[in-house]
Parts: C-alpha cells; sequence; structure tokens
C-alpha cells in the first residue's frame, strides 16, 4: 500500500492538471469553447444521446447542458432529433459540421502535445496513457452512465468518424 505521503503528492500533481487544462483551452478555435469542445467530444465518443445522458457525462445540470446544446445547434454542430422510443424527448446527434470541428479539435490538441512533449519517448507516452487511463477507469468517467436505452442504435451501428491524424 502506498504512502500516505505519496497520496498527498498524487494530489499536487492532479492539482496542477488545472493549468493543462487551460493551456488546452487555449488551442481551442474561439467558436468553441472548452464546453463546447466536451459536448462535441462525447457525442462523438459515445454516439447519439439524450440530453439527460450527456448532462450525467459532463457532470453537469441538465439546465446547464441544455444552453451548451442550444449553442452547439446554433453553430450547426449538433442536431436535436426526436427520440422514437419516446416523441416527448430529443436524441443530440453530431452533424457533419459537427465532425469537421471535432477533426480540428483533434488536429490542434494532437499538435499542441507533439510540440510540447516532443522530447518524451514512445514508451513513455505510452506509460503515461496507461495510468491516465487505469486512473480514470478507478474513479469511474461515466461510461457506466450509458445504458442501452439513452443512446441510439450500438456503436457498431453508428458510422465510426476518427479523429484526422495531422501529417507532420
Amino acid at each position: 500500500m502506498a504512502a500516505d505521503s505519496q497520496y498527498a503528492e498524487l494530489a499536487r500533481q492532479i492539482s496542477a492538471i488545472g493549468a493543462l487544462r487551460r493551456g488546452l483551452a487555449r488551442t481551442l478555435p474561439a467558436e468553441c469553447p472548452s464546453a463546447l469542445a466536451a459536448v462535441l467530444s462525447l457525442l462523438h465518443r459515445h454516439g447519439p444521446m439524450r440530453i439527460s445522458t450527456l448532462a450525467d457525462l459532463l457532470a453537469v445540470d441538465i439546465s446547464v447542458t441544455s444552453r451548451h446544446v442550444a449553442h452547439a445547434a446554433d453553430c450547426g454542430w449538433v442536431e436535436r432529433l426526436q427520440d422514437p422510443g419516446d416523441r416527448r424527448s430529443r436524441i443530440l446527434r453530431l452533424t457533419p459540421d459537427g465532425r469537421v470541428m471535432i477533426d480540428e479539435l483533434a488536429r490542434r490538441t494532437t499538435e499542441m502535445f507533439a510540440k510540447t512533449l516532443h522530447d518524451w519517448s514512445d514508451d513513455d507516452l505510452g506509460q503515461l496513457n496507461t495510468l491516465l487511463a487505469r486512473l480514470r477507469d478507478s474513479f469511474g468517467d461515466g461510461r457506466s452512465l450509458l445504458h442501452p436505452r439513452d443512446a441510439v442504435g450500438s456503436a457498431a451501428a453508428q458510422p465510426a468518424v476518427e479523429p484526422r491524424t495531422p501529417a507532420r
């Protein structure tokens, strides 16, 4: 078992990630602030879903999520479709323009990490990715919040859209 001092140091390191998140936010296009980027990213990763599921994944109130979705819809990045299983509900889905924005977000983020971490080895990056995924899984990252009734279709039924890797 790790010593309390190791957990305390981990807490300090994790709190410092706020600066990294702010740096990432500065790489985003002005028209797509971090809250909208999070909405688009979750819809890209998990596929179409109800707004209540999106609010759970964002860990914010549904009224806040609704404002973000309205902004994304006004930008043409998200569409709200009638839920075939419940006509009172809407299903959120990325539009083609939303997929273009996802590609742009991926390009900018990848470029920023490539520039900043250029002196890291492939093994170091792999280890960091593995440990961060393990940390996220230990805390739960919201994937368990997605229920088949909340998402429309399975991942296999949805067209796969991967962020493009920038050319070097």
